[in-house]
């Protein structure tokens, strides 16, 4: 699969970030029904999907290069975007590996591994043509790496990474590389357990989601991967929306206007995927992050209108939690013109294959 990429866009500053045509049909839309609620939403992470985002287990689209860069000037700003505790190695190895085939095998014009064998003490060879790197190390040695190897791998894919440890009947978040978060701090999460990091969600804790949810992660099993949606809303097409740069992007909520709402205001959705890792016993969490403005969406008929009906009935609780209040009436608004009362299909699929001029 050969990708046409777009290495000077910007997710900050003048915030040049667009989607293609092609980008718009394949974003991952969160809902399927016309109202939202929490749920455990959990569903094999198969190669197969309602848009093209889901037919791979790593996604790489136009949006590749932009989106590394942008994760190394966080990294430069920040360093502790990623951390791993010092019993978190033998799953960097993991996470290394697993993304790094995966890579080479869904994308092999665009990157390649060589292995001079599968264990500890192996050459390998690791060519990505798009960012221009190609590096031999020793598999297992992180002296041979620039880096910590979870750092190295993960500085090279779209998205933030979560490594959990699996003891005591629980999961303990241990690593993470975490450059485009919705607004939480791995500063602040790394070490705490399954239900502290999850603390802070509304109505899903009465509805016991996190209790279901920790005891099936609990069994998940090797070559089995899962995958959920999660969403929320930024203005802007910024990736980095973390406590620690709150004074950059918390004023532009104040920004939003009638004219200017369609353009500035995102959907901000995660393609959640999670992975039993095998020499660990670890969990990795990929959480992949997906931008589309307003405008873009309501060019699919069927998201226009069932974003409007979604929001328009959201509970009070999923309001405040989502950082929604101060614009949603504005957003309201300006999506009532595109939804016209039709019954719409169950599902997430665009339900076209071309979109009309905007």
């Amino acid at each position: 699969m050969t990708l046409a990429f777009k290495p000077d866009e910007t997710f900050r500053g003048d915030y040049t970030y667009r989607n293609s045509d092609a980008a718009i049909l394949r974003f991952p839309f969160p809902f399927p029904e016309d109202r939202y609620m929490y749920s455990v939403n959990i569903e094999p992470h198969v190669r197969s999907g309602p848009t093209d985002v889901f037919r791979r287990p790593f996604d790489v689209d136009e949006h590749y290069i932009a989106e590394c860069r942008d994760k190394a000037i966080t990294l430069e700003r920040d360093p502790s975007r990623c951390q791993a505790l010092p019993h978190m190695m033998l799953a960097q190895w993991d996470t290394l590996e697993l993304l790094m085939e995966s890579l080479a095998a869904d994308y092999p014009t665009h990157f390649a591994l060589i292995k001079e064998g599968d264990d500890f003490g192996s050459r390998w060879t690791w060519i990505n043509r798009p960012l221009g790197i190609e590096q031999s190390f020793i598999f297992g040695n992180p002296d041979t790496l620039p880096c910590e190897p979870f750092e190295y791998i993960t500085r090279q894919a779209q998205g933030d990474f979560a490594i959990c440890d699996q003891r005591d009947n629980n999961l303990y978040m241990d690593a993470g590389m975490v450059t485009s978060q919705a607004d939480w701090s791995l500063a602040f999460d790394v070490g705490m357990s399954f239900m502290e990091w999850h603390g802070p969600v509304p109505l899903a804790h009465q509805a016991g989601v996190f209790e279901r949810a920790l005891k099936f992660l609990l069994m998940l099993r090797l070559g089995q991967p899962m995958r959920r949606l999660n969403w929320t809303m930024t203005i802007n097409p910024r990736l980095d929306t973390s406590p620690e740069s709150y004074p950059e992007w918390g004023p532009d909520r104040a920004s939003l206007t009638p004219d200017n709402i369609g353009r500035k205001l995102h959907l901000r959705v995660e393609l959640q995927t999670l992975w039993r890792l095998p020499r660990s016993n670890a969990i990795l969490f990929p959480i992949r992050c997906y931008l589309a403005s307003l405008d873009e969406l309501a060019r699919v008929p069927k998201w226009g209108a069932r974003l409007h009906r979604v929001l328009s009935t959201l509970p009070p609780e999923l309001v405040d939690y989502k950082g929604l209040t101060r614009f949603l009436p504005t957003a309201l608004d300006w999506l009532a013109a595109h939804d016209d009362g039709r019954e719409l299909p169950i599902g997430i699929e665009p339900g076209i294959s071309t979109l009309a001029r905007p």
